[in-house]
């Protein structure tokens, strides 16, 4: 029996069987088997999800040699992908096709069913998260049968299935809405934290993109505005190496074990990485842009609140290490989203701001992460669903005004429990 592990190192398990589908029809197959057989099955793609959505006792799907292109209309601009696709494989294929998503995160290592599966996003004063872009799905329900959906067939499934949490089915294909390729100015500097805060709401809505890193026990955050340009200035590569890979991934990974080692270093390393922070700008395309590489491994939690509440959140938030006796070595990062109409998506229904809180692999983060949990829920917050948090279904039905119709529907479509585990037990409720 193999055992699997997440890319944070954080979750594991021993599945009954691993099996790597080539098509639809071999998941089809390895659907209808399991069932025959009394076992639960789980799709898994790149294992970029903290949470343990994806486990399972039962029969692993292992997605990574189901990633064709399946179809490119240009003049719709819309290409459709097998669900084991990475998304820097779907930026290479839309490139090649002078087409582009309009919004993305910084990670493009996962794949692209279990991005809009967990609502993966990025930041964006006006376009969402990732499932926001699909127009199609192809999905395997739990008897076997392959159906399509879109906002014109099976609209039910497809509006619920965006953001499916893989509840309903296994996807199999995915239809993106893509636009013309295009480019984007990055400009990175240095603010304080309280400038940030008192001028967040003209900062989003000055820029497309924006976001910022707050290095706690300091008072200054490191600001990033994305907007489209005509004009190509990229990065040297001797800065772009020396920036994303020496510093930001080798001298980060280095200073992250020697404050593993010795705590009570971290305010001060904080404080010398802030003030050593210095402004760059670069033009390039978008997703060379959007995107970087992370290689030092952590562990995260993610909440989406109302867009409105962000500053007040935030500030309270910059005491909370201070306030119970933790220190923290990893920045926070702070992204926008628009609302969106995907029930069960983290912006579904309004303006959304998101807190990201992330510890280094191996360091116990407990304490932080709940006093993170508690103060998000002041406000209703939203945990990203490939994110650790520790709410259960009671508190999230509370939280999205169409909870239930999503349990209805899953229990339609799965009326056996094919796709069960036992965080989807815990984050819906038992079918």
């Amino acid at each position: 029996m193999s055992t699997w592990q997440n890319w944070a190192g954080n979750q594991t398990m021993s599945p009954a069987s691993v099996l790597h589908p080539r098509s639809t029809d071999e998941i089809a197959t390895a659907v209808k088997d399991a069932a025959s057989a009394g076992r639960r099955v789980k799709a898994i793609g790149s294992g970029h999800s903290f949470t343990s959505i994806g486990l399972t006792d039962g029969v692993q799907l292992q997605l990574d040699r189901h990633d064709r292109l399946l179809s490119v209309d240009q003049d719709a601009m819309q290409v459709t992908v097998e669900s084991g696709m990475q998304l820097h494989a779907l930026n290479t294929l839309l490139t090649a096709h002078d087409l582009g998503l309009t919004n993305m995160g910084d990670i493009d290592v996962q794949t692209v069913s279990g991005a809009i599966s967990t609502g993966t996003h990025g930041t964006g004063r006006a376009s969402g998260a990732i499932s926001a872009q699909v127009v199609g799905l192809e999905l395997v329900l739990a008897d076997g049968s392959v159906v399509t959906c879109s906002r014109d067939e099976r609209p039910d499934l497809f509006e619920m299935a965006r953001v499916g949490l893989g509840a309903l089915g296994v996807i199999s294909a995915v239809t993106f809405q893509a636009e013309k390729a295009f480019a984007l100015h990055a400009d990175e500097r240095p603010m304080p934290l309280d400038d940030v805060l008192d001028g967040f709401e003209e900062l989003v809505a000055d820029n497309e993109h924006f976001e910022f890193y707050w290095f706690p026990h300091t008072r200054l955050a490191l600001t990033k505005r994305n907007n489209r340009t005509t004009s190509l200035e990229p990065l040297s590569r001797r800065r772009a190496w020396i920036d994303d890979e020496l510093l930001s991934n080798g001298l980060f990974e280095v200073t992250n074990r020697l404050c593993a080692r010795a705590p009570r270093i971290i305010p001060r390393v904080n404080k010398i990485a802030a003030r050593a922070l210095s402004a760059r700008e670069y033009s390039d395309v978008a997703p060379l842009v959007f995107t970087s590489p992370r290689r030092v491994r952590f562990c995260e939690m993610e909440y989406a609140v109302p867009r409105a509440d962000l500053p007040a959140v935030f500030r309270e938030l910059s005491t909370l290490p201070e306030k119970i006796g933790e220190v923290i070595s990893f920045p926070v990062e702070c992204r926008v989203a628009p609302a969106d109409d995907i029930p069960l998506s983290t912006a579904s229904g309004r303006d959304s701001a998101y807190i990201a809180v992330h510890v280094y692999k191996g360091t116990r983060f407990d304490r932080y992460f709940d006093a993170v949990e508690s103060l998000m829920g002041t406000v209703g917050g939203r945990p990203h669903w490939g994110k650790l948090h520790g709410l259960s279904s009671v508190e999230l039905a509370e939280r999205y005004p169409r909870f239930e119709e999503f349990r209805a529907l899953r229990s339609a479509v799965d009326p056996e429990g094919r796709f069960r585990n036992d965080y989807l037990d815990k984050v819906l409720g038992a079918p």
